[in-house]
C-alpha cells in the first residue's frame, strides 16, 4: 500500500518515527512529507534513513514530476501525525501552502490526521469547528488520547500511541476499500458485532456497582474484525478510549441495555458473529434511589444502608437460546477468570463453557494489577466438544484479537448458511 506519512510542527512529530517504523516494517512504501515546521523538531535525514525514500517540503522540488499533485492522486493512505491545530485549520479550509497541504486537496483515498496539541487549543471552539468540517468531508480525525503534555500540563490532546494510530488508519482504508488491511482473514462481507467494556448499574445519580474494565481487548477485537474487511457493530460500555474508525459504536451503559442493543442489532440486520468482549454485571441494585443516598450521623443509629442484588440477565446465554438449533450467529464468550481452592483458571473456564454453550469462549487470567486497563494479557481458547486449549500471551491485546480471528475465520468458513438476526 503507498502511504503519504504528512508531518506537521508539533513535538509529538518524534513519535512519527515509530508510526514509519511501524508501517514499513510491515510491508507499507511510504512517502514521508514533513511541514517546515516539522523539519526543525526531526530533520530530513531521520525520515530518509527511515522510509528509504527522499524527502522534501517543497513544492519546487522535482517540479516536472508535480510531487504536490502526484503524491496524493498516487496515494492509497494519507496519514498526518501529529496534525497540529495550525494543521487542522489550514485543512479545514482548503489552504494549500505547502506541499503537505497540497496533498491533502488531491488526495482521493482516506484520509486520517491524529492531532497532538494543548487541552486550550484542542478545546478551542475554533479547533472544534474545523475538526467538525474535516468530519462531516470524510476525513477521519482520530480522537487524542489524555495524559502528560509538553511541560507539566495534562488533559486531552496528548497523540495517541503508535500503534494506534495505526490501527486506525488501517481500519480506516478497510472501511473504504471493503478490502482487509491487516492479517488475511474471512471475514471479508460479515457483519460482526462486538461488546466492549464494563457495565455500571446506578444505585442512587452519583453512585453506581461497576468493573475495572477498560474496554481496551472489545476495541482491539474490533479494530482486527474491521480490519480483515468485516463490518462491525461496536457497542461501548463506559469506555474512555477514543472509537476505533471503521466502526458503527453505540454507546451504552447498563447490562439490560447492552442486553437490548443486542437484540436490537440482531433484529434489524443479519449478523455473523457476536463476540461478547464486554465485562457484564452479574447483578444490579434492587431499588435506585432518585436522590443521593446520605451518610447517617444518628448518634442512635450510625449504620450503613443495605443494599439488595438481583440477577442481571445473562445475555450470552440468552443468545444461545434464542439462536435454538440455528448455527449461526456465531457466539464468543469472554470469561475473565482467577483460580481458586476450587480450581484453576482452565478448570473454570470449561465449566462455564459447557453451561453458556457458546461456539468459543475465551478465558481471561485476570487479577489485581492484571489485565484489567494494561496494554497485556493472557488467555485461553476452548471450544465445545474439543480438549484442545490454544493459549495466547502474555502478549498485546491486539495480538489477542487476532488469534481470536484466526480461530473465528476458519469457523466461518465451514459453517452452512443458516438463520440470522432476530430468532423466535
Amino acid at each position: 500500500m503507498r502511504v503519504v506519512l504528512g508531518v506537521s510542527g508539533g513535538i509529538a512529530a518524534y513519535k512519527a518515527c515509530s508510526v514509519l517504523r511501524l508501517l514499513t516494517e510491515a510491508g507499507h512504501q511510504v512517502s514521508v512529507v514533513p511541514t517546515a515546521a516539522a523539519l526543525r523538531f526531526v530533520g530530513a535525514p531521520t525520515w530518509e534513513a527511515l522510509s528509504g525514500r527522499p524527502v522534501s517540503d517543497q513544492v519546487w522540488d522535482d517540479v516536472p514530476g508535480v510531487p504536490h499533485v502526484r503524491l496524493g492522486q498516487q496515494a492509497d493512505l494519507v496519514l498526518v501525525v501529529p496534525a497540529t491545530a495550525d494543521l487542522l485549520a489550514r485543512a479545514s479550509h482548503g489552504i494549500a501552502d505547502d506541499l503537505l497541504t497540497n496533498t491533502l486537496l488531491t488526495a482521493r483515498c482516506p484520509v486520517v490526521l491524529a492531532p497532538a496539541m494543548h487541552t486550550e487549543m484542542w478545546t478551542h471552539p475554533a479547533t472544534v469547528a474545523n475538526v467538525a468540517t474535516l468530519r462531516e468531508r470524510g476525513t477521519v480525525v482520530v480522537e487524542p488520547a489524555s495524559g502528560r503534555l509538553t511541560g507539566a500540563d495534562t488533559g486531552p490532546g496528548r497523540l495517541p500511541e503508535p500503534e494506534d494510530i495505526v490501527r486506525a488508519a488501517l481500519a480506516a482504508v478497510a472501511t473504504r476499500t471493503g478490502q482487509p488491511q491487516g492479517r488475511p482473514g474471512l471475514l471479508t462481507g460479515r457483519h460482526v458485532v462486538v461488546t466492549a467494556g464494563g457495565t455500571r448499574e446506578p444505585l442512587d445519580p452519583v453512585r453506581f456497582l461497576g468493573n475495572r474494565s477498560s474496554g481496551k481487548q472489545g476495541y482491539a477485537v474490533a479494530v482486527a474484525a474491521a480490519q480483515r474487511g468485516a463490518r462491525v457493530s461496536l457497542l461501548s460500555c463506559n469506555v474512555e478510549i477514543p472509537p476505533p474508525p471503521g466502526c458503527d459504536v453505540t454507546a451504552v451503559e447498563t447490562a439490560r441495555e447492552l442486553e437490548a442493543a443486542v437484540h436490537r442489532v440482531l433484529a434489524e440486520d443479519a449478523v455473523d458473529v457476536v463476540v461478547m468482549t464486554a465485562a457484564v454485571a452479574d447483578f444490579r441494585p434492587a431499588r435506585y434511589a432518585g436522590t443521593k443516598i446520605k451518610k447517617t450521623h444518628d448518634a442512635v443509629d450510625d449504620g450503613a444502608p443495605v443494599v439488595e442484588l438481583v440477577r442481571n440477565p445473562d445475555i450470552l446465554a440468552g443468545l444461545v437460546e434464542r439462536r435454538g438449533g440455528a448455527r449461526t450467529p456465531y457466539l464468543v464468550g469472554f470469561a475473565a477468570e482467577t483460580g481458586d481452592e476450587d480450581g484453576d483458571v482452565l478448570a473454570h473456564a470449561r465449566a462455564k463453557l459447557e453451561r453458556k454453550g457458546c461456539d468459543l469462549l475465551v478465558a481471561n487470567e485476570v487479577g489485581v494489577d492484571t489485565t484489567f486497563g494494561k496494554d497485556t494479557s493472557t488467555v485461553h481458547l476452548l471450544r465445545p466438544g474439543s480438549g484442545e486449549v490454544v493459549t495466547v500471551g502474555p502478549t498485546g491485546k491486539d495480538r489477542i484479537a487476532e488469534a481470536l480471528w484466526d480461530v473465528v475465520g476458519p469457523a466461518l468458513a465451514v459453517e452452512a448458511p443458516g438463520p440470522v438476526g432476530d430468532q423466535p
